[in-house]
């Protein structure tokens, strides 16, 4: 039973995009592709909204969910979100067996 969950990501002047970039630059996008778990983690852009930043996270289930809410990284993302002023919106989703 998997888990996604879509994050849009919404700001100004760009913003959103150089989430994205520190994101990946600074590597924190490479080590929550390694954590146990995950399944998938890409960033998308909508064409009809170049202000915003789709984040499409799969996880394996909802314990290895849970313990990457609890590592360092999700303070060093929530640090980059006030940086570049983004408001999310969250859905999540679960497959079916």
């Amino acid at each position: 039973m998997s888990l996604t969950i879509n994050i849009l990501y919404t700001g100004s002047d760009g913003s959103a995009k150089k989430f994205a970039e520190e994101m990946m630059t600074t590597g924190i996008v490479d080590r929550i592709r390694k954590e146990e778990g995950n399944e998938r983690y890409e960033y998308y852009f909508p064409l009809e909204d170049p202000e915003s930043l789709l984040l499409i996270d799969t996880w394996k289930n909802q314990e290895a969910l849970d313990i990457h809410h609890k590592t360092p990284m999700m303070e060093e993302i929530a640090a980059l979100r006030k940086k570049y002023k983004l408001k999310m919106r969250v859905q999540r989703f679960q497959t079916l067996d």
